[in-house]
């Protein structure tokens, strides 16, 4: 009876809150449904359905648990060292670089792209146009925003350290830091769901990272369909150091760096779901 009331319960938040469970590990989601259980002392998934029914705030906590917030400035330096080149490469080339920061989180990733972009002497910031999306409004909000706490885990200094000056890029203030107004300009945020909603279209280089480890395996191809669609051909994508490309997708894409996960699209062959 918990696995058909747990069923019944992924049912709900999928047909009624719109979420698509069906892309996610059930491991992932359990965990965090479990989470939200032991917060609100429900004991049964048929407790905490009943819940989600009457209390539309336990909706919007459930949908932000759902989704996926873990991210650093720089995280993994020897891929931003490797973006770092493809910029260079993009804006030698290119009247304008058009950057899409995918499930972006709480901003740290596309302010990284944009830091990066006016710290490096070979990169022309103002050909340079950033676009950030997550599905999480919330955590939008937050990443337009820009402050971010320092605790013994957010070492601003060492997070920031591929920077030549990065006392440029950020403003400290007791005990938090905010990102300065002249990396916050290169990077617009918006809205977007990578599973339900449609590509985006002529993007130089996206960057899609940590994401489909929480995605269940069967679902990955419709994200990295949408992903694809949105790139030009010869632009770049990078996804997580510990991610693959499924078979399908590989005849679309070449590697730069295959250890490093960075890609460039070679091809425009449709991708079958």
């Amino acid at each position: 009876m918990s696995d058909d009331a747990f069923d019944r319960l992924l049912r709900y938040v999928e047909d009624e809150l719109d979420f698509a469970t069906s892309y996610y590990d059930n491991a992932y989601l359990d965990r965090r449904v479990s989470s939200r259980m032991r917060r609100t002392d429900c004991e049964e998934y048929g407790a905490y359905h009943e819940l989600l029914r009457e209390d539309e705030d336990e909706r919007e906590a459930l949908l932000d648990a759902f989704s996926v917030n873990v991210t650093s400035f720089f995280r993994n330096p020897d891929v931003w060292a490797e973006i770092r080149s493809v910029l260079r490469s993009l804006s030698a080339e290119n009247r304008r670089v058009r950057l899409w920061s995918a499930a972006c989180s709480d901003g740290r990733e596309p302010y990284s792209l944009a830091m990066l972009a006016l710290d490096d002497p070979e990169v022309d910031e103002s050909k340079v146009e950033i676009t950030a999306t997550d599905i999480d409004r919330e955590i939008l909000a937050a990443a337009r925003r820009g402050v971010y706490q320092s605790t013994r885990t957010t070492d601003i200094d060492e997070q920031l350290a591929p920077l030549e000056e990065y006392e440029r890029y950020v403003e400290p203030d007791d005990g938090r830091f905010e990102v300065a107004d002249v990396v916050k300009d290169l990077v617009s945020f918006e809205r977007h769901d990578l599973i339900n909603g449609d590509p985006k279209s002529d993007f130089d280089f996206v960057v899609c990272r940590n994401l489909f480890i929480y995605i269940d395996a069967e679902h990955k191809l419709p994200i990295l369909d949408t992903v694809s669609k949105s790139l030009r051909k010869g632009g770049y994508l990078v996804i997580g150091k510990t991610e693959t490309l499924p078979e399908q997708l590989k005849p679309c894409f070449e590697p730069v760096a295959r250890r490093l996960r960075v890609y460039k699209k070679t091809d425009d062959i449709p991708i079958r779901r």
